[in-house]
């Protein structure tokens, strides 16, 4: 599918046009680089029935799922990263709160090929992995595979093509073209498989300037570019922000009790202007 070069919108009109209720919306970044605005602002819009696939859910994705957005959560590990447990998501797997939730587990390296086949928009990709462990039996998008060449066994992971992909960056240029650096993830893949994608970014310069194993998304692959300084907040955007620790911290006492959730999404999401 040929996509229009990618245009400047302001956050709201991106989200507005993109997401839509029921979409596979992967909100991906390593570490750093999470596109934490972008999800409030899908919160704001009151979306729901969302399919999520990361693949570190975090607290971007607590967020999410605490506020009922989501039905399904396609992933690899989920946790707070250096704290503990994600309280929010496992309400709704032990309890059903806000409602259930449909979990869908994943290795990381089956996960980064099934976004890798999505990309190369291929049917599976295929890995030495899954053999000994309950994710073959669990997971219907995971299957044993003979070599057709020399007859040894390993795994067919269906390919992931997501709906929508949200990730941030640090820098545009004006014609739209995207640059990232840093620890990377999948972010480039999960643009490349996905059907429509959006960038936050941290500023727009003249020009996009080389640098050691940095990542360029040329404006033909993307539908959006938002400028969104600080976009990565929590978490943070290397050469821009640093993360914030203590909030990471904190997050496991808010996340724990509904009410608090609720009123801490309500106070700093829901009525942020």
């Amino acid at each position: 599918m040929t996509r229009a070069p990618a245009t400047f919108q302001p956050l709201a009109d991106a989200v507005a046009e993109h997401v839509h209720d029921g979409d596979e919306l992967a909100l991906e970044g390593f570490t750093h680089l999470i596109p934490f605005e972008a999800a409030h602002e899908i919160v704001r819009q009151g979306r729901r029935e969302l399919a999520l696939v990361r693949m570190t859910p975090d607290v971007v994705y607590d967020q999410l799922i605490g506020m009922g957005c989501a039905r399904r959560l396609t992933f690899s590990y989920g946790g707070n990263p250096g704290v503990g447990s994600l309280h929010r998501f496992r309400d709704a797997v032990e309890n059903g709160w806000p409602h259930e939730l449909e979990v869908v587990e994943h290795s990381h390296a089956g996960l980064a090929a099934a976004y890798a086949a999505g990309a190369a928009h291929l049917p599976f990709g295929v890995l030495r992995g899954y053999e000994g462990t309950d994710l073959l039996a669990e997971n219907a998008s995971v299957a044993p595979l003979e070599s057709p060449f020399t007859g040894e066994r390993v795994s067919a992971v269906r390919a992931i093509n997501p709906d929508v992909a949200v990730i941030h960056a640090q820098h545009a240029d004006k014609r739209g073209n995207v640059m990232l650096w840093g620890l990377a993830g999948v972010q480039k893949e999960a643009v490349l498989a996905a059907r429509r994608a959006v960038v936050t970014v941290e500023e727009v310069v003249g020009e996009l300037q080389p640098r050691p194993h940095a990542v360029v998304l040329p404006a033909w692959v993307l539908d959006a570019v938002v400028v969104l300084p600080g976009g990565a907040g929590p978490s943070y955007a290397a050469g821009y922000s640093v993360r914030d620790n203590a909030f990471y911290a904190e997050w496991d006492e808010i996340s724990r009790d509904r009410d608090r959730f609720a009123a801490w999404m309500k106070a700093n999401v829901l009525e942020r202007t």
